[in-house]
């Protein structure tokens, strides 16, 4: 049985809907967002999540309008499979962090000019921290 959780979220997950175990972590870490996080994304149609693509002699494939001024343009977060196989701690904190450059628009947070910092201090913010032996 679904829980609302996933029901509210669920545009989010179809494209998980093969990989189980990192639909789960990508759920995990929707429900554990601030509200207003998770209504930002809720109410805006750029906003999606999707799997990777990736095939080794192929490349990948993904269309979306490239992230404009003032945040507009898309707002995509692509994960990739092996988040599926990851300890699950890393798995939370990756999809926190990419999560993190979404609501940013990939841009600053407070004093933290750099995007990588901002979305690390942010996913921080949340409960999810950079694992120890990545740091």
């Amino acid at each position: 049985m679904k829980s609302n959780s996933f029901d509210r979220f669920e545009p989010y997950l179809i494209p998980f809907a093969d990989h189980p175990v990192l639909q789960q972590r990508v759920l995990h870490v929707l429900e554990r967002l601030p509200a207003d996080v998770q209504e930002d994304f809720l109410e805006d149609p750029r906003f999606r999540v999707t799997v990777d693509n990736y095939q080794a002699g192929v490349g990948w494939s993904l269309l979306m309008p490239a992230p404009g001024v003032n945040g507009e343009g898309s707002r995509c977060v692509v994960l990739r499979l092996k988040l599926n196989d990851a300890s699950e701690h890393f798995a939370w904190y990756v999809i926190a962090h990419e999560f993190a450059h979404a609501y940013l628009r990939n841009g600053g947070w407070g004093e933290i000019t750099d995007i990588e910092e901002a979305a690390d201090a942010l996913a921080d913010s949340w409960g999810f921290s950079r694992p120890r032996r990545f740091v």
